[in-house]
């Protein structure tokens, strides 16, 4: 029924907006024709139903030879229509008059004609087979069809008065200004666009990426379908196993990628299916395209509402296709949150808004991944927090595993307003800063965990991503290096509350059960003096 919803929401919207342009491209002719009659109106002169236009013939000019009477017809299509000045007394002012209004008369009609087979055309092919099932076959037809409309009505809905690139206030400001009427026509016509939207409403974004989401899985199922079945990968030579020069081919023509992106598809299909199971919220689609290696923007209940809310940000390796750990991550969270805080509301949020690094070495050895997520991560909680109403209408807590926290400490030591209250970072290499104090939330609201058995930490001053400053280095407090030294949020230097973690390696940190999963649930709740110390 979900799937039924989208689609006829997307086709019917996509009918409506072509109506509408229709309309409004051929309000503008009307407004040409009506002001041409009432200008015949006004000197008298009669139009015809061919649009020919009877006029009299000034008295002072002699009658042509064959003339029955005072009166002339003039028709569009004349070489050089009436033009005032000196021209007019070389001949009859009425005559180029009349000329001039059936010439604007023909111009509106035939410019009608052009507009109605256009959108005829169009509205010809708006139609979907009987039955209840929509097939993928339907949501490409679909693809096409908003394709054709967007041709279609551009001068009537244009891309180009979508704000993007500025910021979440403008854009909040420009869809309040808008009807009711002109925003499901936005939202039909460009989804992924609106669906990007920092400052807008969650359900309008949902809704726009939901039929983004069922166009493409429809699109890369296709894709995938037209390559035919997946070769063996290995095979056995005279030479020994050797990767199958078919596969490679297959592989070559997009492959792996298609089957990446639909089981990252399929993640955020599954979390659809969870609403309401084990009280899990609805799911809200914030975010979704396919442009590199993949992006989704997923949260558990409706962060414009919520009185708690956290955006996860994962670090190296983090795509579409590995989504479904890290959106289980953050369900785990949010139970967490509402079993630690039952009165209150919590919205937990993946966000794979930017591109992660997707190798050790060298990819997370660099900080350019981090300086470019930053602005992203920056427009995204801006963006919850104008929706929201403001700093005060929702306690949020950024939670960084990894890399990501790299990122969040790039987007908090970055010049301006860092919209959260609290940051969270796991398995840190570090913040590109040396001190808690450098980021904007302030030292007493920065909270790390890392394992015992964690190498994330030490591989990160290696690669040096965490801060330098003047200090002492200790060891439940004892010093053992002091001088210029480099910090990342797990060393005692740093000045971040080190919270206890009862979980081993990297990715344990949402274990359920677990303290490190109990502690991160207390910070996002603002429920801090429930926070467990080493």
């Amino acid at each position: 029924m979900g799937r039924n919803y989208h689609y006829l929401y997307g086709e019917y919207g996509l009918i409506r907006t072509t109506l509408n342009g229709l309309a409004a491209e051929l309000s503008g002719e009307q407004k040409k024709l009506k002001q041409a009659l009432d200008d015949a109106a006004d000197l008298k002169f009669t139009v015809n139903e061919d649009g020919s236009v009877e006029y009299p013939r000034s008295t002072e000019l002699p009658m042509a030879p064959g003339a029955s009477s005072g009166t002339g017809v003039a028709k569009s299509g004349v070489p050089v229509p009436y033009l005032p000045g000196a021209g007019e007394a070389n001949g009859d002012p009425n005559k180029g008059k009349a000329e001039d209004i059936a010439e604007r008369i023909s111009q509106a009609v035939n410019n009608a004609i052009e507009i109605d087979n256009r959108y005829a055309k169009v509205l010809r092919e708006l139609k979907s087979p009987d039955g209840l099932t929509v097939t993928d076959d339907m949501l490409l037809d679909e693809a096409h069809d908003m394709g054709d409309v967007q041709k279609t009505v551009g001068t009537y809905l244009s891309k180009d008065s979508i704000p993007r690139g500025k910021s979440p206030a403008d854009k909040k400001k420009w869809w309040e200004a808008l009807t009711q009427g002109q925003r499901e026509e936005y939202q039909t016509l460009y989804p992924a666009e609106i669906g990007a939207l920092d400052g807008i409403p969650s359900v309008i974004r949902d809704s726009s990426n939901r039929i983004v989401l069922d166009e493409a899985r429809a699109q890369v199922q296709h894709n995938l379908d037209q390559l035919g079945p997946e070769p063996e990968k290995q095979i056995a030579t005279a030479s020994g196993i050797t990767t199958n020069p078919e596969w490679i081919t297959w592989n070559a023509m997009g492959g792996n990628k298609y089957k990446d992106q639909l089981k990252g598809m399929e993640a955020i299909q599954g979390r659809f299916d969870q609403s309401g199971i084990d009280h899990m919220p609805p799911a809200y689609l914030l975010g979704f395209d396919l442009k590199g290696n993949g992006h989704v923007i997923l949260a558990n209940g409706n962060p414009d509402t919520a009185d708690h809310t956290a955006v996860y940000v994962p670090g190296t390796k983090s795509k579409l296709a590995g989504a479904k750990g890290d959106i289980q991550r953050m369900q785990d969270v949010w139970d967490a949150s509402n079993q630690l805080s039952p009165g209150t509301t919590t919205s937990t949020i993946t966000w794979i808004g930017y591109d992660a690094p997707q190798s050790i070495v060298p990819e997370a050895m660099e900080k350019h991944w981090a300086y470019e997520g930053a602005p992203k991560l920056n427009d995204f909680l801006d963006g919850l927090q104008t929706v929201q109403g403001g700093p005060d209408a929702s306690h949020t807590a950024v939670i960084g595993h990894s890399y990501g926290s790299t990122t969040v400490g790039a987007a908090s030591k970055a010049p301006g307003h860092f919209a959260a209250d609290d940051i969270i970072v796991a398995g840190s290499p570090g913040m590109l800063v040396g001190d808690a104090s450098d980021l904007d939330v302030g030292k007493n609201h920065v909270w790390a965990e890392a394992a015992h058995d964690d190498p994330v930490p030490l591989g990160g001053k290696i690669a040096h991503l965490g801060g330098d400053k003047w200090g002492v280095q200790t060891f439940h407090g004892l010093p053992y290096d002091a001088g210029y030294i480099q910090t990342v949020p797990s060393d005692e230097a740093f000045g971040a509350h080190r919270m206890a973690v009862d979980t081993g390696g990297h990715s344990g940190y949402w274990d359920k059960g677990s303290y490190s999963l109990w502690n991160q649930a207390a910070v996002v709740t603002g429920r801090y003096n429930q926070v467990v110390y080493p």
